[in-house]
């Protein structure tokens, strides 16, 4: 069953358009079922994710919509959802913030946008992280057109250890998200 559902990465396109191999493990979560169509109101609370660890390892967790603006045209991809470093076995609670959680939030006539984690294993430990910024709920910046690639060769993070993703589309929730990031 994991198997199938770990070949969603293909059939879906995440590999090749955000990452080049499947992930060894699944990532999964306790607010939602990944893999599946969602609704916004369904992802808008930042996740519990669980994954198997090692506890004396460090890992770097991951969330990016390579969709935007469109599947079609996804001149502003990958966007940035979330980014957590430096986490402790699977601790995700415990890792440093980099990018707070920002909930799907697809344009309106954009289609089904996919919604991708990625867990990395740190092979050097504790890492810096510098120049990194971090980023409130409330930021914009830095968020688009930011490459999960370029982070990982950048930090020298290697293959994802574990993955997961959803799909979402427009809804009325997509408003309030973008009067939050715009700061009304």
């Amino acid at each position: 069953m994991a198997e199938r559902k770990m070949e969603a990465f293909t059939k879906d396109a995440v590999i090749p358009d955000v990452i080049d191999s499947i992930p060894a493990k699944l990532l999964t979560f306790t607010r939602f079922i990944a893999f599946y169509i969602l609704s916004l109101n369904q992802v808008s609370a930042c996740p519990s994710v669980h994954y198997e660890a090692e506890d004396s390892a460090y890992y770097t967790l991951i969330m990016n919509d390579p969709d935007a603006p469109s599947r079609q045209d996804p001149k502003f991809g990958e966007w940035h959802h979330w980014l957590v470093t430096n986490i402790p076995g699977n601790k995700v609670e415990s890792g440093d913030v980099m990018s707070e959680y920002v909930g799907a939030g697809p344009p309106k006539n954009t289609g089904l946008h996919r919604y991708v984690f990625l867990l990395y294993k740190q092979s050097s430990g504790r890492q810096d992280f510098a120049p990194l910024v971090k980023l409130t709920k409330l930021s914009m910046d830095g968020r688009p057109m930011w490459k999960v690639r370029e982070f990982v060769a950048k930090y020298r993070l290697g293959e994802p250890v574990a993955g997961n993703f959803f799909q979402a589309e427009y809804d009325s929730y997509c408003d309030k998200l973008m009067q939050q990031l715009s700061g009304n």
